[in-house]
Parts: structure tokens; sequence; C-alpha cells
């Protein structure tokens, strides 16, 4: 199939697929679900063919009525190829492809958990769910991708305090992207977290965490640690127009469990933004240390969201990262119109290492979403459609794994019922 043509089935399935979800019903009280289709592109140096990855995720699920405080909900989750398989998903060996982390697989429970709620201002919930702590640094679901992130878990929440949420969860599997047929789709072990949120005041939290991560594959025993951190997240009036919102994090990791090595490093983030209307200037500057041997690790964390879209560090190299940003956000009003609530978003990063004063790169990331809720498409008012690029310049240093020139690009479609 040519480019051209795969581009162009590409681009009718997706609005096949967007049209055909929202023709359905709603589902009785309870069920729920979600069908989402992506085309993904990835041109990477170094690797002599493009990646094209044309995918239709699906979800369904039951969530049921409290009773005596108790509460269930099971959802089942299947990832599926279509137009194109012409990419690395990590479990078909394609290396001849770039990386794609979109598996195919079939029905894979995605959540199943039962909860209690009947002592007073606490929430108790076992089995398997997603977790999503804060902003989702250190423990989070990967949304992005098409297969979740879930965790085997024991989750308890409090608010017996005013102004104050706990929270605390033990975690005996992680059940990660790559599916139950991949070798790397699970981490076991002992991973625990508590994290407590203290509202100060309407325009400030306070929150302090603890994250113990201790795995049980000997292979994987470099990604056991303990980490401690705070966070302060806030806004405040400028003057009638203009607010302020801003967001700092330190946190402290070194080795925990069967980790052999022996070491310290620190993790430090800022983040101030100007809001006016529909407008939002942000920058920012994030620090994971690396000392040339060991480098401070979120290996449970979202990490998509965090030093560009095109996922160049997921893994933070050896010599750490610091990542320089600026972004600029506008979401349109106002127009009455297809346009409506169409959000724009530009990225800017500057890649470096926090130690030995190497150059990574740059890259600048960008993306059109639109959530089709306007009144002009009342039948796709649960749907969305976004096209979304993202473009990493190396710098040629060769200091960390995939340090190459990669663009990617992405069009995606959803519709929940």
């Amino acid at each position: 199939m040519s480019k051209k043509s795969l581009i162009t089935g590409t681009a009718s399935l997706a609005l096949a697929s967007l049209v055909t979800a929202a023709a359905m019903p709603a589902m009785a009280d309870g069920f729920y679900g979600d069908v989402r289709y992506r085309y993904e592109n990835v041109d990477q140096d170094g690797i002599a063919n493009d990646a094209d990855a044309s995918t239709i995720r699906t979800k369904l699920g039951y969530k049921s009525d409290v009773f005596s405080g108790f509460q269930w909900l099971a959802e089942g989750e299947n990832t599926s190829r279509v137009f194109s398989d012409n990419y690395n998903d990590t479990n078909n060996g394609k290396t001849m492809y770039p990386v794609v982390a979109d598996p195919q697989g079939g029905i894979e429970v995605n959540q199943l958990w039962v909860s209690y709620a009947g002592i007073p201002d606490t929430l108790v919930k076992a089995g398997r769910q997603g977790i999503n702590l804060n902003n989702q640094r250190f423990v989070g679901t990967v949304g992005w991708r098409q297969n979740d992130q879930t965790f085997d878990s024991v989750l308890i929440t409090n608010s017996s305090v005013d102004n104050l949420s706990l929270a605390f969860t033990q975690i005996s599997k992680v059940n990660r992207i790559f599916g139950d047929d991949s070798p790397k789709g699970e981490l076991d072990g002992t991973t625990r977290a508590a994290n407590a949120i203290y509202k100060v005041s309407d325009s400030l939290s306070v929150t302090g965490y603890g994250l113990w991560i201790d795995l049980d594959d000997m292979a994987l025993y470099g990604l056991s640690s303990k980490t401690y951190g705070v966070r302060v997240t806030g806004n405040t009036a400028v003057n009638d127009d203009w607010k302020l919102v801003y967001e700092a994090e330190f946190a402290e990791q070194s080795d925990y469990g069967d980790n052999p090595a022996n070491y310290n490093v620190s993790y430090f983030h800022v983040s101030p933004a100007l809001k006016w209307k529909s407008l939002t200037l942000q920058v920012g500057f994030e620090s994971l240390e690396g000392n040339g041997s060991q480098a401070f690790q979120t290996p449970l964390a979202t990490g998509h969201k965090f030093n560009g879209w095109a996922d160049k560090f997921l893994g933070t190299p050896d010599y750490g990262l610091e990542d320089l940003y600026a972004k600029v956000a506008y979401v349109i009003k106002g127009q009455n119109n297809l346009l409506d609530n169409t959000k724009l978003v530009a990225v800017y990063h500057e890649f470096d290492s926090e130690s030995g004063s190497m150059s990574y790169g740059n890259e600048l990331d960008l993306v059109i979403a639109h959530p089709l809720s306007t009144g002009n498409l009342p039948f796709l008012k649960n749907g969305s459609v976004s096209l979304k690029y993202a473009d990493f310049n190396s710098d040629g240093s060769g200091a960390f794994s995939g340090d190459a020139d990669t663009t990617k690009w992405w069009l995606t479609t959803q519709y929940k019922f």
C-alpha cells in the first residue's frame, strides 16, 4: 500500500470510526465505554523505514451502584491493528521500523476492583485499577497510549481532616502498556506510595509524598528506589485580566530494596504561567539529576506528559536531564461555529545533561484538538479529534539511548459513551 493511499485510508477510517461510534445508543445505567482510533507516523534517523501504525482501542466497562457501602467495577480493553502494521510494537520483532508502543492484543482485563465506603470519610479500593497521583510525574496510567497502565493494588483515601486529602496504596503488580503477551508487560514486586495534599487556601495547596519501589525481577533491580518529595501549586490574580498560575516541586531519590547501587539524586521542577481569558503563556524548568552512572528515574510515571512528546526521555540518561521549555496555549471561544472550543498548543524544549555539560537537542511540539461539543454537531457531543506533531532535533552527543533526529505525528479520534 502506498503512503498516499495509506494516509487517505487512515483519514477515512478515522472519520468513519468516529461517526459509527457516535451513532451507537447510550447503554443502560452503569455501562460505559469508548472507541479510540489513532494513526501514528514515526520518521527516525538511523532506521530505514518510517513507522505507520493504525490502531483502534476499545473499552467496555460496568460500574455498579453502591450497596451497603460496597461498589465494584469491571472493564475490558482491546487494541487492534487496521490498515497497517508497519511498525515495531515491541512484541512483533519488526525492528526495521521505529517503535510505536501500541501492540495488538486480545481482550484484556483493564480494571476489576471492589471498593468499600462504610468507614467515615474513607474509601478502600482493592483490585486492578488505574491510579493517577498528583500530576502523574511518579505514578500514572499512561493514558496517551492505547493500552492503559494499571495497578493490582489496594488504595485507601481519607478526607476526615478539613482541607487535607490522604492517600496510601500498596501495589503488587504493574500492568504496563506493552500488554499481556509481552515479556515487559508486567512489573512484579512491592510498591508503596503515600500522598498528602493540604489546601492552605483557595489559591495554594501543598503536597507531600513518598514512593517506595521494590521490584522482583533481577534485571530491573536498578529501578528499585525510594523517593520523598514536596509539591506546591496555586494561582493568584495579577489584575482584573491576568492570573498567575504556578507549580514548584522538589524530590530526593535513593536506592531501595534489592538495588545493587548506592546513590542519591534529586529532582526539581518549577513552572509559572500567565493566563488571560483563553490564552496561557508558560515557561518551565525541570531537572533530573544524574551522576554519570545513576540518574533520577520515574518508571511508573505517565512519561509522555513530560520532556517532549517524541518520548526521547522516558528513561533519564545517566548524566541526568535538564528541560527548559516554553508553552503557548489558546482555546478558541465565541465563534458560535465548529471552531468553538478548539485548542491550539505549541511547546518548545531545550534539552541538556544535568551534569557533564552536554547538549542533547531541542524539540518542537504542536497540537490542535477539538472536542466536537458544539451545537452544530450534537450527535458527536461525546467525541473528539486531534492532530499532534513532535519534532526532536538531536545535537548528536550520543549520550543517551535513542539519540537521533525523530519526527512523529498523530491523528486521533475518540468517542465516549
